[in-house]
C-alpha cells in the first residue's frame, strides 16, 4: 500500500536565506512543534522552484503536470516521543494554477496563492542562470542565480545542510492541533553560486512585519538541480 499520495521532481530549487528575530516566527509556530536554530539563529527561507512530472495517488493531472512554485518558509523541529523531527512552515506558498490553490487551501487547509509566474533557465557556456518570476498586482518579483555547473555534495553541519536536510512539514491547523507531512527526498548536492538577484515585495505579498527584507541582503543563496520527492499522508499531532 503506498504510504504517499503526491509524486513529483523538483527542477532548479533556489533559496535565499535570511536571518530574522525569533519573535516574527513565533505567532506562525505549529502546535507542538519549536523553532530550530542554526547557529544560534533564526531563518526564513525564500524558495523558488520547479515542478516537474507530478503525479497525484498516481496519475497526471491535465494542466497540473509542470508548474512554478514559490514559498517562504521557517525552521522547526518537533520532538516525537525521543526522535528529533526537522522540519519546515510555511507563510504562503504561490503557483500559477488556479486549481492547485482551490484544492490545497480547501482539502489540506493550505496557505497558497495563485499568482501568474515564468521561469527561465539559459547555458552561459561555463555557467548557468536560472530564476523565477511571480506577478503580484503589476509588480514582477524575481528571484534568480548565475550558478556553475559543477555539483558537489553538501557536508553535514554547514548551514546548506541545515537548510535541506528538513524532511518535515508542519501546518498550524489551531493553538491545540498540527498537520504533519513527511517529503521524502534524496540528499540534495548544490551548485556553486557565482551571484543572485533578489526583487521581491515582501511587504506587499507577505505583509508589513515582513516590510524589513525588501532591503535585506540574504545570508546565503544556494540552487540544487533535480531531485525526486514524495509527499506522505498526513499524521495529526494533537494534545
Amino acid at each position: 500500500m503506498k504510504t504517499h499520495f503526491l509524486r513529483a521532481e523538483w527542477n532548479n530549487l533556489i533559496m535565499a536565506n535570511y536571518v530574522v528575530p525569533k519573535e516574527l516566527l513565533l505567532p506562525y509556530l505549529p502546535h507542538k512543534t519549536e523553532l530550530d536554530f542554526f547557529e544560534g539563529n533564526t531563518y526564513l527561507s525564500l524558495v523558488g522552484f520547479k515542478f516537474l512530472n507530478t503525479k497525484v495517488y498516481g496519475l497526471h493531472i491535465p494542466m497540473h503536470v509542470d508548474f512554478e512554485k514559490v514559498n517562504l518558509r521557517f525552521y522547526v523541529r518537533y520532538n516525537d516521543h525521543g526522535f528529533i523531527k526537522r522540519g519546515v512552515v510555511f507563510i504562503k506558498e504561490i503557483v500559477p494554477k488556479i486549481g492547485i490553490s482551490f484544492i490545497a487551501n480547501n482539502l489540506y487547509a493550505e496557505k497558497y496563492a495563485t499568482m501568474k509566474m515564468k521561469h527561465f533557465n539559459a547555458d552561459k557556456g561555463e555557467s548557468l542562470e536560472s530564476g523565477y518570476e511571480w506577478k503580484h498586482k503589476s509588480k514582477w518579483n524575481k528571484l534568480s542565480v548565475v550558478a556553475g555547473k559543477r555539483s558537489k555534495k553538501i557536508v553535514p553541519g554547514n548551514c546548506e545542510y541545515f537548510f535541506t536536510n528538513h524532511y518535515w512539514d508542519y501546518l498550524k491547523m489551531s493553538d491545540t492541533k498540527t498537520y504533519e507531512y513527511n517529503v521524502e527526498h534524496p540528499e540534495w548536492e548544490t551548485l556553486k553560486v557565482i551571484s543572485y538577484n533578489i526583487d521581491c515585495d515582501f511587504n506587499a505579498i507577505y505583509g508589513e512585519e515582513f516590510s524589513f527584507l525588501n532591503n535585506a541582503e540574504p545570508t546565503s543563496v544556494l540552487i540544487t538541480l533535480v531531485s525526486e520527492i514524495r509527499i506522505h499522508h498526513k499524521k495529526i499531532i494533537s494534545d
